[in-house]
């Protein structure tokens, strides 16, 4: 438009002279040309006055453009914000979607009583024995699970665990010396602080190479397995181990996972297992300063063997294992530096196998279970006969006997062990009975295990076990992971031998003359004292969160 009104100013412009020299060639007035330059200087004000109204148009129509323009930027800076809010809520929907956080708390109430095999008191000839009581013992153990998934096939698990008894910030007191104290083999597990500690830490890495294959790096979930799930009322294996190897430890398993191509054995799993028990440490080359005379060295003492889940269903269970503990030490090292005291030494090795068998069948579970334990002394031997190391005199003095020797043979172990659950309809109540056996030089294998005092499956004669699980009805469950339940449970012991470890050699509690002896060496030595019979009765509150 503005081209156009100058066009046209500049076109009258150029007429101008032409129609005045027309004028004055023709004799017009110049009255009439005046007339006529008046009225094209009106007619140039105006196309200005127009112009300067469009300019005014123009202006305007930019300025709304403008403020538009400001009006959608805005807006954007909006959206950002927006998609920015979402991108963190993105973000922090997949931290938790890749993590997973659950546990359970336990409140438990232990009765505790014990009678000491017989023997005879020096001083007047009597026969005399030991007994031991506690009538009350009350601890928490508090566990908070996690698992975190770092990429498609690698997830990492782990187990943070607290467990003490009211009241202490350590051990209680125990006569009978049937704790071990805290070590690598049964942290976590035996009532101590309100420390939370790693019970369990492990990477898995699985589908390698687009196969069944998996590896796994890290504290191992060693503790609890089949078939402790039934009569702890989880209903869910929670280990690979069997029972008889309570014993968490640091290492490494390699796995391959089948299937059986049938309803009936369902699928499987075997694994390859190592793990260190024990680090030696950094040492100096005794052998060598002395020249070639062994003062006391120390090898590591590792694990490996084979864990096997032959075959798995839902209702059914057949779990193999067997292993060797290469090396193994006379104690461990423990968390009280104090306690590290004497000689410590490698003593041989530890063969153990075992076997278990779970079953469904409507509403009754039952397993049978085995194990097989072989021990290979070293120089120093095992299963040592330290009680008739020193001999007695008249006039009570005791010298060293000089026909003893270390036991170098190689010692069998056996142990059978069954149960039977039954779970009453519509009630939440399941009763079961337990019942277990270990010969003389059964070595169980669990540092770590739950009983409160001593282990019933390192026991070296008969364990019996009644026991009752109560669902309680506290409400719908928050969590896929919540169980609520009480257990209640009584134990009694009868004890054909003594001990529960590799060092000493069990002695039979019945013959009086050998527990004279053993009495007065376990006293001095700090030894578990020889026990007839026990029994505990036991109370919990499990929550599973």
């Amino acid at each position: 438009m503005v081209k156009y009104i100058s066009t046209w100013a500049i076109a009258s412009m150029m007429v101008l002279p032409a129609m005045t020299l027309a004028g004055t060639q023709q004799g017009s007035s110049t009255a009439e040309l005046s007339q006529r330059i008046e009225e094209l200087a009106h007619e140039l004000d105006e196309l200005k006055a127009q112009l300067a109204k469009q300019d005014e148009r123009v202006d305007s129509k930019v300025e709304g453009i403008s403020g538009k323009v400001e009006e959608v930027n805005g807006k954007i800076e909006d959206m950002d914000d927006k998609i920015g809010q979402v991108d963190e809520k993105s973000e922090s929907s997949d931290l938790a979607s890749r993590f997973k956080i659950y546990g359970d708390f336990r409140a438990r109430f232990d009765s505790y009583s014990a009678t000491g095999a017989d023997f005879f008191n020096l001083s007047n000839g009597q026969k005399e024995s030991y007994d031991y009581s506690n009538d009350t013992m009350l601890t928490n153990r508090f566990r908070l699970n996690m698992e975190a998934k770092a990429t498609e096939n690698v997830t990492f698990k782990g187990r943070l665990a607290m467990y003490k008894a009211w009241g202490m910030e350590n051990y209680p007191r125990n006569d009978m010396n049937s704790w071990w104290p805290q070590f690598d083999g049964n942290a976590t597990r035996t009532p101590s602080d309100n420390a939370l500690r790693v019970d369990r830490a492990f990477i898995n890495w699985t589908n390698i190479g687009g196969l069944p294959i998996w590896f796994s790096v890290g504290r191992r979930p060693t503790t609890d397995g089949p078939p402790s799930e039934i009569h702890l009322g989880t209903d869910e294996k929670m280990a690979t181990s069997t029972a008889y190897m309570n014993y968490p430890f640091d290492g490494v398993s390699l796995g391959y996972a089948y299937d059986w191509g049938n309803a009936a054995f369902g699928n499987g799993r075997i694994r390859f297992c190592y793990g260190r028990g024990f680090e030696n440490g950094l040492q100096w080359d005794a052998t060598a300063f002395h020249e070639g005379t062994d003062i006391s060295p120390l090898d590591d003492t590792d694990f490996t063997g084979i864990s096997w889940d032959v075959f798995e269903t839902e209702k059914r269970l057949f779990y193999f294992q067997s292993f060797v503990a290469l090396n193994m030490f006379q104690r461990p090292s423990f968390l009280d530096d104090d306690l590290n005291t004497g000689t410590n030494y490698t003593e041989g090795n530890i063969y153990h196998t075992s076997a278990v068998y779970e079953s469904k069948l409507n509403r009754f579970t039952y397993f049978v279970s085995g194990g097989w334990s072989r021990t290979d002394p070293g120089g120093r031997g095992m299963f040592n006969d330290y009680a008739t190391a020193s001999l007695m005199q008249a006039d009570g003095s005791v010298v060293a006997n000089p026909d003893w020797q270390q036991n170098t043979s190689a010692e069998n172990g056996f142990s059978l062990y069954a149960g039977l659950r039954y779970d009453i309809p519509n009630t939440g109540l399941k009763i079961g009975a337990e019942y277990n056996w270990g010969s003389q030089y059964w070595i169980a294998f669990n540092p770590g295990h739950d009983d409160m005092y001593l282990s019933k499956l390192a026991t070296r004669g008969q364990v019996a076990e009644l026991y009752m699980i109560y669902d309680l009805p506290t409400g719908e469950a928050i969590s896929k992971y919540a169980k609520t339940f009480l257990r209640l449970g009584w134990q009694h012991y009868w004890y054909d031998y003594t001990g529960v470890d590799w060092n000493i050699k069990p002695y039979d509690t019945d013959d009086s003359q050998m527990m004279t002896a053993y009495t007065m060496m376990a006293s001095q030595e700090g030894f578990l004292q020889a026990i007839e019979s026990a029994d505990q009765i036991y109370l919990t509150f499990d929550v599973y969160f």
